[in-house]
């Protein structure tokens, strides 16, 4: 019995060293010749395994290159899976614990195309305005530290199209322009979080880091929304500290099929109309 389950274990070990050189080759698939280096096994045994795969639904061979690749019944079967919890209910305790701790208004903003939007917020005792406003706003990304902490680390092509898009938007806020922008995303690369007050929203600070997902890539940001007067020299560096610590820890717990990642404006009105009743 022991002999069969520890057969039975090494058999999906294997299968999962396949999907997962899978998951890391090209959008075009991967040869069994190319799969069996890369995993460290025989041809004959990765042949048979995605033949199991395949037989399973999760993987498929293209009849012309002959290639094996991902299905796309696995990433359906994916998006069922993964951390439960959508993008608010997993950052609501941060954006709690950072306002009882700073005393300051906590936004999360994550990105929607272009622009980024406003998925939750802690109000904190000092009244403040803000690019995005109230829960559900909307700006262009690079506008605000929370959007530009997210712009500027997008990879490279990406940024490079936001930019050219959003210039011309950026144009009616009155003192942004393309240099400046990338003179702002060049200096949030380097120190790692957008804290600078730009003066378009006059007397109001704001610091903001980037949440990066398992991949690497910035989906989200924690944003700090204050008065300038408190945003001081000796004060940046904590509140700094606080918001990556948090970000740090939602980053790897985050979905990637989450639907507030992919159509924050249907994630948020789902989760407001599901709300239970005061």
């Amino acid at each position: 019995m022991q002999a069969d389950e520890a057969k039975s274990a090494g058999v999906l070990q294997r299968a999962f060293a396949v999907i997962r050189a899978l998951g890391e080759s090209q959008a075009e698939g991967s040869r069994v010749t190319t799969l069996a280096k890369a995993v460290g096994l025989t041809q004959a045994t990765v042949h048979r395994l995605l033949q199991g795969l395949i037989a399973e639904g999760v993987v498929e061979q293209d009849e012309s290159t002959k290639r094996y690749r991902l299905s796309v019944d696995f990433f359906a079967l994916a998006a069922q899976a993964s951390n439960p919890s959508n993008m608010r209910t997993l950052c609501r305790p941060a954006l709690l614990r950072l306002c009882a701790s700073l005393g300051d208004t906590i936004f999360l903003l994550v990105r929607s195309s272009f622009d980024a939007v406003c998925l939750d917020m802690c109000e904190g005792p000092f009244p403040i305005r803000s690019f995005t406003g109230d829960i559900g706003g909307r700006v262009a990304l690079g506008v605000g530290q929370g959007s530009l902490a997210i712009l500027a680390f997008q990879p490279e092509a990406e940024r490079e199209e936001i930019i050219r898009f959003n210039v011309p938007r950026l144009r009616a806020y009155g003192v942004l322009d393309e240099v400046y922008l990338r003179t702002e995303i060049e200096r949030v690369r380097k120190l790692g979080y957008a804290g600078r007050n730009t003066g378009v929203l006059e007397g109001m600070a704001g610091v903001a880091v980037p949440i990066f997902d398992r991949n690497g890539c910035a989906v989200a940001a924690l944003s700090v929304g204050t008065l300038a007067a408190r945003l001081t020299d000796d004060r940046l560096p904590t509140v700094v500290e606080l918001l990556k610590r948090q970000a740090e820890q939602i980053g790897p717990q985050t979905n990637p099929f989450d639907v507030a990642m992919r159509r924050p404006m249907h994630g948020l009105t789902r989760a407001l109309t599901t709300q239970p009743l005061a």
